[in-house]
């Protein structure tokens, strides 16, 4: 007998639509799943055959064959478990055939529960685009899932359940969730408010927010540069429905959408350290994953020593920042993330830290301070619109303690030196 189950795999922050085929035929017990399955997908026969077993089914002693359709588009991570499940049990005749208009995704454990899966919300959004009106996923999924206005999200929380439902003997409440109208929140972090003095660097910061311009702030160490790029998200205009949903997509794809908020309401800021790889950064892996540029889309890109990172980490920014997309081409297929983002960048004037500063002395020399400023190509600076030098900030304590610099220490010796002389010069 052979049974079809619809479900969905992402293709970037994309889906594409998925047929489980189960077929069972004569012959030795066997389970295949054919389709260009990852090993992800390949591990969900040990998971589905353990599932149904303890979800008190029994499994078929027959020959199975899974095909996933279309076989040219490669399956990753762990959602298909719920349809293979239930495309073998319906194969099987123990369900009843799912309507068409049904989208199954979710993982399944070896007890028969549901646990969270990655990707649920542009899956979703695909079924909306097909016109397909149910979506079955698993209870902790279903509020992200309800984001996406005109399909039923069905909640499930284990396999025996969904089986009930299929065969009409449960009933299972449509989840009612949606999206709230105040999905715009305050930013968290310092607000520009409290920043004491550097009026120009935040008048800077002020336009950098309204046009969306880049940003690249120049100081000595303690100048507060770090603390201006923190106060640029609560200045930054919320975020609408449709850019909120946006940044959830990516957020869903990486996993990190937590299940009491699913929607991303405030800007994203972004801080990597200078360590990380060019694959962190831009994004990459197998399967491919969005780095911090697609993370930061809609929000703030914080590089602090911009200079340290790496020369080919730093030259892969020029593209993003010109085309607001990161495309990873790989020989397995290509696919494109978002990257609209604010760049703000923190740097030393020198090595040291001190060049130019009133408080200390640079130390650095000539070559060393020439090699410094060429770890940013120019291309990359004509990137940035706006400059800024953040000179130290001089408060009360700063200016006591500059003043008494000016003044030599009290010291007997030197006293007692002075005194000898005196009286030499008063002898002669």
């Amino acid at each position: 007998m052979l049974a079809k189950v619809l479900t969905g795999t992402t293709i970037g922050v994309d889906s594409a639509l998925v047929e489980v085929q189960a077929d069972l035929s004569q012959g030795l017990p066997r389970f295949d799943v054919v389709g260009l399955p990852d090993a992800a997908v390949q591990e969900a026969r040990q998971r589905v055959r353990a599932a149904i077993k303890n979800s008190g089914f029994s499994f078929p002693t027959q020959r199975i064959t899974v095909n996933l359709a279309p076989a040219e588009v490669r399956k990753e991570g762990a959602g298909f478990d719920v349809p293979i499940a239930i495309a073998v049990l319906t194969a099987a005749g123990v369900v009843r055939p799912p309507a068409q208009e049904m989208l199954f995704l979710g993982e399944v454990s070896l007890d028969g529960t549901l646990r969270h899966t990655n990707g649920v919300l542009p899956m979703v959004a695909l079924a909306r685009e097909r016109k397909i009106s149910h979506v079955v996923v698993p209870a902790m999924d279903a509020a992200e899932a309800s984001l996406i206005d005109g399909v039923t999200v069905l909640p499930i929380t284990s396999l025996g359940e969904l089986a009930g439902y299929l065969n009409g003997q449960a009933t299972i409440a449509p989840y009612a969730n949606g999206v709230h109208s105040d999905h715009g929140l305050p930013a968290l972090g310092p607000d520009l408010s409290e920043v004491r003095g550097q009026e120009h660097a935040k008048r800077a910061l002020e336009v950098a927010a309204s046009g969306g311009h880049n940003l690249l702030l120049t100081g000595p160490p303690g100048s507060g540069k770090t603390l201006l790029a923190r106060s640029l998200p609560g200045i930054l205009p919320p975020l609408t429905l449709d850019e909120a949903l946006e940044v959830s997509k990516v957020y869903s794809i990486s996993g990190m959408l937590k299940p009491e908020s699913p929607l991303v309401r405030r800007r994203p800021f972004r801080s990597p350290h200078h360590t990380i790889s060019h694959a962190g950064l831009v994004g990459g892996g197998s399967p491919a994953r969005p780095g911090e540029i697609s993370l930061a889309h809609r929000g703030v890109l914080f590089l602090d020593e911009l200079p340290e990172f790496g020369h080919h980490t730093l030259e892969s920014l020029r593209q993003p920042l010109e085309d607001g997309v990161v495309t990873i081409s790989r020989a397995t297929g290509a696919v494109t993330f978002p990257a609209k983002l604010t760049l703000v960048g923190a740097m030393n004037p020198c090595p040291c830290g001190y060049y130019g500063d009133s408080a200390r002395a640079c130390v650095c020399a000539d070559g060393t301070l020439a090699r410094y400023r060429r770890r940013l190509s120019g291309p990359l600076l004509d990137r940035i619109d706006i400059h800024v030098e953040v000179p130290r900030y001089a408060t009360c304590t700063t200016f006591h303690a500059q003043r008494r610099r000016r003044f030599r220490p009290f010291s007997l010796r030197r006293h007692c030196r002075r005194l000898k002389r005196q009286r030499l010069a008063y002898l002669a």
